[in-house]
């Protein structure tokens, strides 16, 4: 008498991480950076962050009965907590609540469910999140809190608590409180803003936005960043092709511009150290579905966002560009990956 086994294909080797597994660990990789990010700038990002997750389990709890796909594998992957994070992260976050929701409406159901759920998405969803609210609501994303020890030094700025804060986000600025009082720009804004009014770079970076080597408190942030990434390459996670692309181009794509007029264009350590570079490099690029699948892929394909950003930063309108970068190296991923795959042994040309 036989028995028949129902098995799968081979080979039979069990994955070595779960997709919960290496979610759980991305999670723990930022919050370093999250707390630094409070310390910085007050409570309104863990607002955010409990915002973003909220409205993303509702979208993807929608999608999953619309699709007809099972709730519990994918409601507890924590995918949708991963998202949260990361989009918040790009917030101001003194953001109204609506700006949390409509991000994680295109992150959840356009940019991950209408390609087929969890695998199948091209583009990284907390990506897209934040570039449509760039686009929607250019005024709310202008509105950040001064860095923590800032309000101290500049007399015209007032200090707001997390009372005020909750009340910003979700019922707006008080009639009598100035919105100039209570908030300034972000380094990136100050330097492309001081740039188009013909201030020297060297005048602006004086500012007290400003740090040692990049934005105040930002270049902190940074630092927790590259400290959560190396731990992700500690426990193999991520491999170190895409964050060493991204952060070497940067530096090398920089630097002649920097060379050619330092009064006008930014210096290598204020493009890694003011904005998104060190997230991108580590938690959003390394992304393995909206990526590359070679090792060369994923440094043509880091390095491809590096250019991007340095060129956004240098001659486009937005002040960082790192999620545009990164969404038009999206598109990009199918055809780096079909230019440097290997061949499969014995094949010989395209059929």
């Amino acid at each position: 008498m036989t028995t028949q086994l129902n098995t799968s294909g081979s080979p039979h080797i069990p994955a070595q991480f779960s997709v919960t597994k290496v979610m759980g660990w991305v999670l723990v990789a930022l919050i370093p950076a999250v707390f630094a990010h409070l310390f910085y700038f007050g409570v309104g990002l863990m607002v955010q962050i409990v915002l973003a997750t909220a409205a993303g389990y509702l979208f993807e709890w929608w999608c999953l009965r619309w699709r007809k796909q099972p709730l519990k594998p994918f409601l507890t992957d924590l995918t949708v907590p991963v998202t949260a994070v990361l989009f918040a992260l790009c917030l101001s976050p003194i953001s109204p609540w609506y700006v949390s929701l409509v991000g994680m409406f295109f992150a959840i159901v356009v940019a991950k469910h209408l390609y087929g759920g969890l695998g199948n998405n091209i583009f990284n969803p907390a990506m897209v999140a934040f570039a449509t609210i760039l686009v929607a609501f250019p005024q709310s994303m202008s509105l950040w809190l001064p860095p923590s020890g800032l309000v101290q030094t500049v007399g015209d700025l007032q200090h707001i608590n997390w009372q005020q804060t909750l009340g910003f986000i979700f019922t707006g600025l008080p009639a009598d409180v100035s919105v100039d009082a209570v908030t300034a720009a972000t380094p990136l804004t100050a330097l492309k803003t001081g740039l188009q009014q013909g201030y020297a770079q060297s005048e602006i970076v004086a500012g007290a936005v400003f740090g040692d080597f990049g934005g105040l408190g930002w270049e902190w942030i940074a630092n927790w960043l590259f400290l959560g990434g190396i731990f992700l390459l500690y426990k193999r996670i991520i491999t170190w092709h895409v964050p060493a692309a991204v952060l070497m181009t940067t530096i090398a794509a920089s630097i002649p511009f920097y060379l050619f007029n330092a009064d006008i264009y930014m210096s290598p350590q204020q493009h890694i150290f003011s904005g998104g570079i060190m997230l991108a490099a580590f938690f959003i690029a390394t992304d393995p579905t909206s990526g590359c699948s070679s090792n060369r892929g994923k440094i043509i394909f880091g390095a491809g966002v590096a250019i991007l950003t340095v060129l956004i930063r240098n001659f486009g309108a937005y002040p960082d560009g790192v999620a545009f970068a990164v969404l038009l190296m999206n598109l990009s991923a199918p055809l780096i990956d079909r230019m440097t795959i290997p061949q499969p042994y014995g094949k010989k040309g395209n059929p």
